[in-house]
């Protein structure tokens, strides 16, 4: 890795490189033993095939790979090798593995077997198909009673499994070219991950409505395989050109709308260091300030006042986002956090409630758990905080909201939040994200129409598990699902991350978008047990500076020719035009801004913003 990598991602370790596996026109990334960016004749059939292992809490195992064999051929591949998971208590599981490739056929097949029994929430394959291209186009469904049924990919992001029972997906990736995925071993359904901000429809192993977690019986070999079979009744022989690489052109687009605001959360745990820290709200000019209170949590009066404290110190509006615990009355729950609120002095703006139970995630096939009617919730704190605008909606992600839609007429706006690392944390995988954001905004506009919309917090690290009983220790900096912290949030990678999410979300009309904290795992500045100077600017910083001076602003689209690698847009205030550009890869790009600007190079996870002529 480059010297400067920790600048970039916040650790020196650097992933496992891919291996590029090529059979005619068929090519696939080989990475840490699955396959990703299958491609054929250049076109990303699917996003990925991957044999997964989930503990107890859905958290992915790493397993160690051994006896790793590849072999490439013109027109054909082979990979082989042995991998072994280790569980709790002294338990592991071993998977032997064979994946095989040419010019119209992939295979990759899995054996696993445990000596001594091994408990998990999944073990088998998941085959990711793409968003971009794909979504609301046809397919053909083979279900495993041989059924063939013609049905489509979702457009509007579906809250519960679009396609159960299935044995085969077929798609078409050109003209004159379709795809066969077939999957055998087991009965496999697929989820639409847009829910979670994947990019991708998965269809996995094993429906979600049998018991979880199970038991691999000890030595019970446990066989599936995924086929990937190409039809092309095209004339063209010619294998594809290595890509080369090019110039992302940009030009003006037809929406407009206005900046959102620009928030950051503050939790109780975080409230001394925010104060300490209390100039850089002025600096940062931040116009929304979100206060986290979880009673289940220990928050009290305490936590109230210090709240109040910082409001003090704030311009701008403030909001306090309320678990309530509703293991009473939600009237009176409300009420004594309003009599709290009273005495610490502490008056937000708004209040976003949420019923403490709906962070945790009802899968499908689970029973709901009890909760009062969100309109007694609604009513209660109307109640409670008369005069006072009332929000809803999740203070987990929009897979939450998606799936217990709260009823908009109680409510003056909804909100949410989204995580990139929910079920992989790679960097591909956490960038590709951002390719989701507008199908989720899309989503909520369709279900609450003109709404005033917020989301966040929304940031690389994880603040709660809607899917487990945790979110996951990081001690050693890892790129981990579900982790608390994340070292890319120290890196440029969390300045790219954020500049882009915003401009992915533009067309969602917001009203605030909060994408920090000021200080803690998930701050702009360091804090204690970091790897950076305590107290020091991480590159997020600039990100949230400079969306948090454009509130207010109009914006222009800019269409990108290359919208997986370079994004833009255009800003417009009383200092004039400026357009806004950001690199989401790894590696330095060229952008030729057309009519907008001459052509530069951005440096890996790099921004620029550059002043345009009326």
């Amino acid at each position: 890795m480059t010297a400067d990598a920790f600048q970039l991602y916040g650790t020196r370790v650097e992933e496992t490189p891919t291996v590029r596996l090529t059979a005619g026109k068929l090519t696939a990334d080989l990475a840490d033993g699955n396959l990703r960016t299958i491609r054929y004749d250049g076109v990303e059939v699917l996003r990925a095939i991957s044999y997964l292992v989930r503990d107890r809490d859905w958290g992915t195992y790493s397993p160690e790979i051994a006896g790793l064999r590849i072999e490439q051929g013109k027109d054909r591949f082979e990979v082989s090798y042995r991998a072994r998971c280790e569980g709790p208590d002294e338990t592991a599981l071993v998977i032997g593995v064979r994946i095989s490739g040419n010019q119209d056929r992939l295979d990759f097949e899995a054996e696993a077997i445990s000596g001594t029994g091994f408990d998990t929430n999944r073990c088998g394959f998941c085959i990711l198909h793409p968003i971009v291209g794909v979504a609301g186009s046809p397919a053909a469904v083979e279900h495993v009673d041989g059924q063939i049924v013609a049905t489509r990919f979702p457009d509007l992001i579906e809250p519960w499994q679009p396609i159960k029972d299935v044995r085969a997906i077929t798609h078409q990736v050109m003209p004159d070219v379709s795809a066969e995925c077939r999957m055998e071993g087991d009965t496999f359904e697929m989820e639409d991950q847009r829910n979670w901000s994947d990019a991708s429809y998965k269809t996995y192993v094993r429906p979600l409505a049998l018991p979880w977690p199970y038991q691999i019986p000890a030595n019970q070999p446990v066989r599936q395989k995924t086929s990937l079979i190409i039809s092309d009744t095209s004339r063209s022989v010619t294998p594809p050109v290595a890509a080369q690489s090019g110039v992302t052109r940009l030009e003006f687009g037809a929406r407009t709308g206005t900046m959102p605001g620009i928030g950051v959360i503050v939790t109780p745990e975080e409230a001394d260091a925010t104060l300490t820290a209390r100039s850089l709200l002025t600096e940062i000019a931040l116009r929304e300030l979100l206060f986290h209170f979880d009673p289940d949590a220990g928050h009290g009066a305490d936590a109230l006042e210090n709240f109040a404290a910082i409001a003090a110190l704030h311009p701008g509006r403030s909001t306090l986002e309320i678990a309530l615990p509703c293991k009473s009355s939600p009237a009176g729950e409300a009420a004594e956090i309003a009599r709290q609120m009273q005495i610490a002095g502490f008056k937000p703006d708004a209040i976003l409630i949420s019923p403490s139970v709906d962070r945790q995630s009802t899968p499908p096939g689970s029973k709901w758990p009890d909760c009062p009617p969100l309109e007694e919730v609604y009513a209660a704190a109307r109640a409670a905080f008369p005069g006072i605008r009332i929000g809803g909606g999740m203070l987990s992600y929009f897979t939450e909201l998606n799936r217990k839609r709260v009823p908009a007429g109680e409510i003056d706006f909804v909100s949410h939040c989204t995580n990139p690392i929910v079920h992989a944390a790679d960097d591909l995988s956490v960038m590709q994200t951002l390719e989701a954001l507008p199908f989720i905004t899309r989503s909520v506009r369709a279900i609450y129409d003109d709404k005033p919309y917020r989301i966040g917090p929304s940031t690389i690290p994880m603040r709660q598990n809607p899917y487990g009983s945790r979110t996951m220790d990081n001690p050693s900096g890892g790129r981990i699902p579900m982790a608390n912290r994340d070292p890319r949030h120290n890196g440029r990678f969390a300045e790219a991350f954020a500049l882009g999410y915003a401009i992915r979300v533009l067309d969602a009309g917001l009203e605030c978008l909060t994408l920090s904290a000021l200080t803690g795992p998930f701050g702009l500045i360091a804090g204690p047990d970091e790897p950076v100077e305590r107290g020091g600017r991480r590159p997020l910083f600039n990100t949230v500076q400079t969306l948090s001076a454009l509130a207010g602003a109009s914006w222009q689209e800019c269409l990108s020719s290359s919208p997986s690698e370079v994004l833009s847009f255009v800003a417009r205030d009383a200092a004039g035009a400026k357009l806004y550009v950001v690199n989401l890869t790894g590696e330095e790009r060229r952008v030729d801004g057309g009519a907008l600007a001459e052509e530069l190079r951005l440096a890996p996870f790099a921004t620029a913003a550059l002043p345009l002529a009326d």
